[in-house]
């Protein structure tokens, strides 16, 4: 009986194996078939796939720079974009969520349920009304109507909500407040230390998405020199021409890079920060 148990463990454990090296393949490959691409000239690409580099990297490299596009601003306009936002992000939606969670108010769980439903509403249902709003406020054209809604960043509060209501020690609050601590002290000095997995998780997500955010910007702004990188990415296609497909697939990995990066510095973050990585006592 117990060989046979140990018989059964070891198989589904190899089939554990087989399953997550399957999903390795299929998240790996696109990547490098896309980092190849980058490499290839066109009429490569228009042959076939190719799961080894060519040697037209930097003849790519020149048709971006030969199409006007200043690759160098759109990478420092989406970085300047992307850390503010995820500054932003991170630190009012910690401080909403633990207001959330620590303290007590009518309609706590009304609130509770109001965020929850402004994570399902898709961004491109409110467009609309959103340029609106931006626009009488004079923000259009303004890297401050991409970056000032990610204060109140509702799926950053949900996450953040979800995480302190896993590692929240009541004790200690109470005993910052009997020693004479205000309560935004409370928050900076003790619940923002302990909840650094979390808020580092939620800050690469937020700056993924912030980074590869390409819809609400297009539409909000106009000038070619505040163009992020996947905007300017997307004017390689506006050729009636020829359509450089080398160059797209490399403009297009210029922007995947940088999330792989971060992605590889800090994905102990990510397992720590999903898993709510406290313990309570």
């Amino acid at each position: 009986m117990l060989k046979n148990d140990k018989l059964n463990l070891m198989i589904m454990r190899i089939f554990v194996y087989i399953v997550l090296f399957f999903i390795l393949i299929l998240v790996i490959v696109p990547i490098w078939l896309l980092l190849v691409n980058a490499t290839r000239s066109t009429v490569e690409i228009q042959q076939g796939l190719s799961a080894l580099p060519s040697t037209h990297l930097v003849d790519n490299y020149k048709i971006l720079l030969g199409r006007g596009l200043n690759i160098t601003k759109g990478f420092s306009n989406s970085l300047y974009v992307s850390a503010v936002s995820t500054i932003l992000t991170v630190y009012f939606s910690m401080l909403t969520a633990y207001g959330i969670v620590v303290y007590d108010f009518k309609g706590k769980k009304l609130f509770s349920n109001f965020i929850l439903v402004l994570v399902m509403i898709p961004m491109q249902l409110t467009i609309i009304g959103f340029f609106q709003y931006m626009s009488r406020l004079g923000l259009t054209d303004n890297y401050a109507s991409l970056i000032l809604p990610m204060i109140a960043n509702a799926g950053g509060v949900f996450f953040s909500k979800q995480y302190f209501e896993s590692m929240l020690i009541q004790d200690l609050i109470d005993a910052a407040r009997i020693d004479g601590a205000s309560e935004l002290r409370i928050f900076h000095s003790i619940m923002l230390p302990l909840a650094v997995p979390g808020a580092a998780t939620l800050g690469i997500f937020a700056f993924v998405a912030s980074w590869n955010n390409f819809f609400s910007a297009f539409v909000l702004i106009t000038s070619l020199d505040k163009y992020t990188l996947p905007m300017l990415v997307r004017t390689l296609r506006g050729d009636m021409y020829r359509t450089e497909y080398g160059a797209i697939y490399l403009g297009l990995a210029l922007t995947v890079v940088p999330v792989i990066i971060l992605y590889a510095l800090f994905s102990r973050y990510i397992v720590s920060g999903i898993a709510m990585g406290a313990v309570k006592e």
